[in-house]
C-alpha cells in the first residue's frame, strides 16, 4: 500500500507540473512591479527576469510597470543600464503576492580594485496584511538621509511625515477623492491622484540633477520595505 501511495503521490505532483507548463494560467501565480529611479547612466533601464528580458525597447526614469505576472516561486532579477554597474536581486514569490521592485544608482567610493563609479541596487517592497480606508505610503530612494514630506487632508490641514533613505514612512490620507496636494521639503511636488479605498504609494527620487521627484501608484495592501 505505501509503493502504490508514494507512486500515486509521485504521478499527482507530475501531472500539476505537466498542467502548469501547458496553462500556466492554471498555476499559482504573482505578480512583480518595477519602478525605475535609476538616474545615473546613458539609455534606457532594461529589466530581465530569469534570462528573458521584459521589455526590449526599457523603461525611462520615473516609469512604472503594471503588475508582471510570473509563476509563484524563485526568480531572479537583472537591472540594466549603460554606463552603470548591474544589479541583481531574487524574488520568491508567493501566490497572488505583488513585490515591488525600486532600482536605483548608489555612488560606491573607489578602492584598491575600482575607481569611484555608480551601481544599482533594488529596494523590495512586499505586501502585508490588507488594511482598510486610505493610506499613504511614502518610500525614498533619494540620496537625503531623510526628507520631509507634507501631505494636506480635505480640511485644508497639513500634516508632515518624515521618511528615512530607503524606508518607508506611512500616514492616514484625510481625502476620500479628487487631488490631494504634497510638499517636499518645502516644495510642492505633484498632488497625489485619490480614488477607492487602497493604499498609496508615494515614491521619491532624485533625477539626473539630483533633485527629488515623485510618482504613484495604489495598492490594495500595507507595504514594507524588505
Amino acid at each position: 500500500m505505501k509503493t502504490i501511495f508514494k507512486t500515486l503521490l509521485i504521478l499527482a505532483s507530475a501531472c500539476g507540473q505537466l498542467l502548469a507548463e501547458k496553462d500556466p494560467a492554471a498555476a499559482p501565480t504573482g505578480f512583480i512591479r518595477v519602478v525605475n529611479a535609476v538616474a545615473s547612466g546613458t539609455g534606457q533601464v532594461n529589466v530581465i527576469i530569469d534570462g528573458e528580458d521584459v521589455r526590449p525597447e526599457g523603461y525611462s526614469l520615473g516609469n512604472a510597470t503594471g503588475g508582471i505576472g510570473m509563476l509563484a516561486g524563485s526568480h531572479k532579477i537583472l537591472i540594466k543600464r549603460e554606463g552603470v554597474e548591474e544589479g541583481t536581486t531574487t524574488v520568491v514569490l508567493e501566490k497572488n503576492q505583488t513585490v515591488t521592485l525600486i532600482p536605483f544608482a548608489e555612488r560606491v567610493p573607489a578602492s584598491d580594485l575600482k575607481p569611484a563609479h555608480y551601481e544599482i541596487r533594488v529596494l523590495r517592497l512586499k505586501q502585508r496584511q490588507i488594511e482598510s480606508g486610505r493610506t499613504a505610503t511614502f518610500v525614498s530612494v533619494s540620496a537625503n538621509p531623510e526628507i520631509k514630506v507634507e501631505l494636506s487632508g480635505e480640511d485644508g490641514k497639513w500634516a508632515s511625515v518624515f521618511v528615512k533613505r530607503l524606508m518607508i514612512a506611512e500616514t492616514p490620507l484625510n481625502y476620500s477623492q479628487g487631488y490631494a496636494p504634497a510638499k517636499v521639503n518645502g516644495a510642492p511636488i505633484k498632488a497625489i491622484p485619490i480614488g477607492g479605498v487602497g493604499n498609496y504609494v508615494v515614491v521619491l527620487y532624485d533625477d539626473s540633477e539630483g533633485k527629488v521627484q515623485s510618482l504613484f501608484f495604489r495598492d490594495l495592501k500595507f507595504l514594507s520595505a524588505d
